[in-house]
């Protein structure tokens, strides 16, 4: 897994941009990316090793928090918040895209997601 700032960007990049309206920007200095022109996630300046992304819910970060603790990380600012903190040297590339795909779904069209789950369909075919 890479270890390096712009490296563990890169694969979390490389992972968003298999969603459509994925577009990479920046938010204070910091990369971001957005779906469908909303917040989606972005890196967290302190370490550089760490993502925040969204979740469907405040419920949803609090499971992922309790039963995956090696995995995310709280903050307390933003205890009341669906964002979540991500270990990315830790995370694999499966629960990375899982994470990115809610995300993703959380804000865009339901005719993309329903493009995507046709198109998933399509292959299994």
């Amino acid at each position: 897994m890479p270890t390096d700032r712009n490296d563990l960007f890169a694969r979390v990049i490389a992972l968003a941009l298999e969603f459509a309206r994925v577009k990479v920007g920046s938010s204070g200095g910091e990369p971001v990316l957005k779906a469908n022109k909303k917040f989606m996630a972005r890196m967290w300046p302190p370490d550089g090793e760490t993502l925040m992304v969204q979740c469907a819910n405040v419920d949803e970060k609090e499971f992922f928090l309790a039963s995956e603790p090696e995995v995310f990380v709280p903050f307390l600012h933003y205890k009341d918040s669906r964002a979540v903190l991500v270990r990315l040297p830790v995370v694999t590339d499966m629960r990375l895209r899982e994470l990115l795909e809610q995300a993703w779904r959380n804000n865009v069209p339901a005719k993309l997601i329903r493009e995507l789950e046709a198109s998933r369909a399509n292959r299994t075919e």
